[in-house]
């Protein structure tokens, strides 16, 4: 039995971990098959507190596995394929490829969610190198630079708009002839004079020299003939998909699949389940604010483990 699990290594994830093996609470941290998350694949992070000159994504997540582990924190690498909360009380039991069934006092989600990608050659091997999925994060890099965004709704047009910042021309590639963006959005961007359209045209390949994004080659929708767009950077903005597949609804969630938590807290409708991180959050979803609800969840689950009665922890892993 544990007194507390935590799925998930993003900045959530180890926030968590950090905060409550600070307090004793030995969490058990279960990390799936990418370690760090989506900052593993970034380059230079320039907007999380406390670095003048910016640091690799990859370092700022080693360093806070690395801090997490110095308090006592315990890591095991395994796939989570299903959770029993049908009691609504604990102990939870979650079976785990490789590692078999776990017992739980506590259960903090922070799976994340993934950026949904175009899935065309060229697109995942340049992820750093001039593909990205968000804007707030590597819009500063492209100061001066001509970029696309790819997409057609809410987002894409925020971000085309937050481009326009730093970007010479922000380019918007569409699939569909129509956008799905709410009106206000699309008046908006179509009022930027450094924002141009490319509609009714689907994104094929991504070029590349062998240091950065060289442009889009895109098909015509109608006319089926294929262009290259030049182009510095892309922007993929077509949604993103929570990691919630794995609790079978078993957990409360928005209609696009985000979990839901009480206001002002990070506690699920399960009694001792708490979610952090980009899991229950679809507007914000950047390291800093993960890693405040990674605090907040380790701060829930631990005064519910103090408040609840205390089961036999001395059998781990």
């Amino acid at each position: 039995m544990r007194k507390v699990v935590i799925l998930g290594t993003g900045p959530a994830g180890l926030t968590a971990a950090i905060y409550l093996a600070r307090a004793n609470m030995e969490p058990l941290i279960i990390e799936g098959n990418q370690p760090g998350g989506q900052l593993t694949m970034t380059t230079e992070v320039e907007n999380f507190p406390g670095f003048v000159e910016g640091v690799m994504g990859p370092e700022l997540m080693d360093n806070m596995r690395k801090q997490a582990e110095r308090f006592g924190a315990k890591f095991k690498r395994g796939w989570v394929n299903s959770v029993d909360l049908s009691s609504e009380k604990p102990p939870y039991k979650l079976q785990v490829e490789g590692l078999g069934e776990i017992e739980t006092e506590a259960l903090i989600i922070s799976t994340g969610a993934s950026a949904k990608l175009l899935n065309i050659p060229g697109e995942k091997e340049n992820i750093g190198r001039g593909v990205s999925t968000c804007a707030t994060c590597d819009g500063f890099f492209f100061r001066g630079k001509k970029v696309i965004i790819i997409g057609g709704g809410d987002s894409a047009m925020e971000e085309a708009n937050f481009l326009t910042k730093f970007a010479s021309e922000v380019r918007i590639v569409n699939r569909r002839n129509e956008l799905r963006a709410s009106k206000i959005m699309q008046d908006r961007a179509k009022e930027n004079e450094k924002i141009t359209w490319s509609l009714n045209k689907t994104p094929i390949e991504v070029l590349a020299d062998e240091s950065k994004v060289t442009g889009l080659k895109v098909k015509d929708n109608e006319t089926g003939e294929e262009e290259i767009i030049e182009t510095d950077g892309i922007f993929i903005a077509i949604g993103h998909s929570p990691n919630t597949a794995f609790l079978n609804k078993q957990v409360n969630t928005d209609q696009t699949g985000y979990i839901t938590v009480n206001p002002g807290s990070t506690q699920t409708n399960i009694p001792g389940v708490f979610a952090c991180g980009d899991v229950q959050d679809s507007k914000y979803r950047q390291a800093i604010t993960a890693a405040g609800t990674g605090c907040m969840a380790a701060l829930d689950a631990e005064r519910y483990l103090e408040g609840n009665a205390v089961h036999d922890w001395s059998k781990t892993l």
